[in-house]
This record gives structure tokens, sequence and C-alpha cells, in this order.
């Protein structure tokens, strides 16, 4: 396990503590429990992302009708 230092506002560190002290767990815990759910949550769009280069590298895109198609799904009309 590696140490990251991170800068909390005043504010935050003092929600912090009662957190702490509150779940009887450590301040160290909750940072650690925060940052592996956000990295979770957000690691969709990187992979996403990735997929949607990798796709364009194959030369894979839609085509006009396809994308006048979705955007109509929305409401929109694109020209």
């Amino acid at each position: 396990m590696s140490t990251v230092t991170a800068r909390l506002d005043a504010d935050t560190q003092a929600q912090l503590e009662k957190l702490a002290a509150a779940t009887s767990r450590s301040r160290s815990w909750l940072v650690a429990e925060a940052v592996r759910q956000y990295v979770a949550e957000q690691s969709w769009q990187v992979e996403a992302i990735q997929e949607g280069v990798c796709q364009a590298d194959e030369g894979k895109f839609a085509s006009d009708q396809e994308v006048t198609g979705a955007f109509a799904r929305w409401g929109v009309h694109a020209k």
C-alpha cells in the first residue's frame, strides 16, 4: 500500500474528524475509501474515451444518417 498526501481546507478537515469519530474509522481509512469510490465511479469515462479513440483509429465512424437519427431521438434536428 502506498502513501498519498492531500491538503484539505479547515472545514473539510473538521468534518473528516467528526466522521472518523462517529464511525470509529481512521481518517486514513475514510480518505482511502473516498478515493476508491471516486476512482471506481469515474473510471468508466476513461475506458469509454479510449474505446472511442480505438474505433476512430479503425475508421469506425457513424454515418450522417446515423448521427441525424440519434439527434432526432432527442428531438434535435441536425442539418
